[in-house]
């Protein structure tokens, strides 16, 4: 008789310490984390970078239902200066709701979300950033827990937890109301639920292995709930922006090779037959018509009302049900093929642009905040500056870096699905920009980073994991790792403690804002 214990191990390794620990502990990083995020989150009081967008585009959404156009020029001024004074009368008046209707570039769900945080905070600068702070935050927990499951330890989940809480492109992210958080949150909770799902797959196919008689393609394994997460999370990244296609689609192939995987590892006669027959359709149901599901969900408000860009409501609404539905469908296609076209022919100039291989290694950071108007006084110098600069905490992203070159070369020797699956998802977030760069000169930003910015850090940590070695290996070579381990997360800690100050627009003096611009195309010119 076959031992369900063994074959479950070996298809599932048992995670290293206790269940209470390795919950006990990524709260503690998340609290940790959350503290940095939440802490003074109303500073700037200030419509910081794009903003301006979002945060009025979120309360048109709960007022009309669809996004309208406000007050001001594109950059929205008129409308900010009141938003800044506590006056709500941001929209322009027109005589029918779709005379008002604004364009817009990203889909509903990332805007929603902020929303949410107006609605329980009202609309300043706490309440429009405290969707941002939550998304942030809770991304350490999954960040740590998923860290954990794929290398079987706590240590290592809590450190994958911590990094991320001491990134500097992540916090300043998570202390703004733009959409790019929502998009990394939904991209890292899709990912951990597929990691879910490999376990809980093996973990049936272990217990069928040891009760049912074997034959050459395996059981069917029913309904996948984590799969279906996956889908429903993998759907509101789509719903957020459209980048997140690209995760969708690279996650897709992924767990259905992690499926042929598990029935070759059991020594099925034909695992990919039945991985074919009994994995693939449910797999591709998940990992489609959920996620479309979801994504078209996200739109309810520009199908029930009238005011939406390029709506047709009164056409719509002409012929009865059948024709409301074709033409609402038809109006929405023709829209979405606007704003791909939007999309492709983005070539406006900005100051803080960069290109898709500048940004690992950190070249050209974006500044959203440096007001030119701070006293003397309020730094006791004779110029004093404020400074919110999103970029990433330098030590983490070079050691990233080497780290996903170590697991290139780790995939390479051992085929290792862990280094696979990291390398993959940093490809899908990080290469598809350089097509823009090249074909289109489209304009980019280092914040686009920030979905992989997670899979910079499991790189970081499996590699970790190989410096520390196994439990069993000899005491000093677990004490040279460990000291290794220990030493980097420190110069971490350390790094991104000397950027806090302009990552949160703490006011210092000049030179002490200059010390920390370590390279100078962080800069557009020098203040004076």
């Amino acid at each position: 008789m076959r031992s369900w214990g063994a074959s479950a191990q070996r298809l599932v390794p048992p995670i290293q310490g206790s269940a209470l620990l390795g919950w006990v502990g990524p709260l503690l990083v998340t609290i940790f984390g959350g503290i940095l995020r939440f802490w003074n989150l109303g500073h700037p009081r200030a419509v910081v970078f794009d903003e301006t967008y979002y945060i009025k585009d979120a309360y048109s959404l709960l007022k009309y239902g669809v996004e309208r156009v406000t007050l001001g020029d594109a950059k929205n001024p008129i409308a900010d200066k009141r938003l800044m004074s506590g006056n709500l009368d941001i929209f322009k008046h027109c005589p029918e709701p779709a005379d008002c209707a604004s364009f817009v570039a990203h889909p509903p769900l990332g805007k929603w979300m902020i929303a949410a945080g107006e609605q329980l905070f009202g609309l300043d600068p706490f309440g429009w950033r405290f969707a941002a702070a939550l998304a942030g935050t809770l991304s350490i927990l999954i960040m740590a827990r998923v860290a954990r499951r794929m290398t079987r330890s706590t240590l290592l989940g809590c450190l994958a937890g911590l990094l991320l809480a001491l990134d500097g492109l992540h916090l300043v992210l998570s202390r703004t109301a733009l959409l790019d958080i929502f998009l990394m949150f939904w991209v890292l909770a899709g990912f951990a639920c597929l990691v879910a799902d490999r376990d809980w797959a093996r973990r049936r196919l272990a217990g069928w292995y040891d009760s049912a008689p074997i034959n050459g393609t395996g059981p069917r394994l029913g309904l996948r709930p984590w799969r279906l997460a996956a889908g429903a999370c993998l759907g509101a990244a789509c719903a957020v922006k459209w980048s997140g296609i690209f995760f969708l689609i690279a996650f897709a192939v992924l767990t259905l090779m992690w499926d042929m995987g598990a029935r070759r590892a059991l020594g099925l006669r034909e695992p990919h037959r039945g991985a074919l027959s009994y994995d693939v359709p449910g797999g591709l149901a998940a990992m489609t018509l959920v996620p479309a599901a979801v994504f078209m969900a996200s739109w309810t408000g520009w199908f029930a009302t009238a005011g939406g860009w390029g709506r047709n409501w009164a056409q719509a609404t002409s012929s009865g049900p059948a024709f409301f539905v074709v033409d609402s469908i038809r109006s929405w296609v023709t829209y979405q093929v606007q704003v791909l076209g939007y999309h492709s022919g983005l070539h406006e100039y900005h100051p803080y642009m960069s290109e898709p291989w500048q940004w690992p290694l950190l070249i050209r950071p974006v500044s959203f905040y440096y007001p030119s108007d701070i006293p003397p006084s309020a730094c006791g110098a004779g110029q004093c500056s404020q400074a919110v600069l999103g970029v990433g905490t330098p030590a983490l992203w070079y050691g990233a870096l080497l780290a996903l070159i170590g697991l290139i070369a780790w995939y390479v020797s051992s085929r290792d699905w862990r280094a696979g699956a990291t390398l993959l998802a940093f490809a899908v977030g990080w290469l598809p920009w350089f097509y823009y760069a090249i074909a289109g000169n489209r304009t980019m930003y280092l914040f686009y980073m920030i979905p992989v910015v997670p899979f910079m850090v499991l790189a970081v940590v499996l590699m970790a994991g190989l410096i520390l070695g196994r439990e069993n290996s000899p005491p000093a070579r677990r004490s040279i790792g460990a000291a290794t381990v220990g030493a980097f997360a420190l110069i971490v800690l350390i790094n991104f403690w000397w950027l806090y100050p302009v990552l949160t627009a703490e006011t210092i003096t000049h030179a002490e804002w200059w010390a920390r611009m370590l390279m100078r195309s962080w800069v557009t010119t020098a203040p004076k």
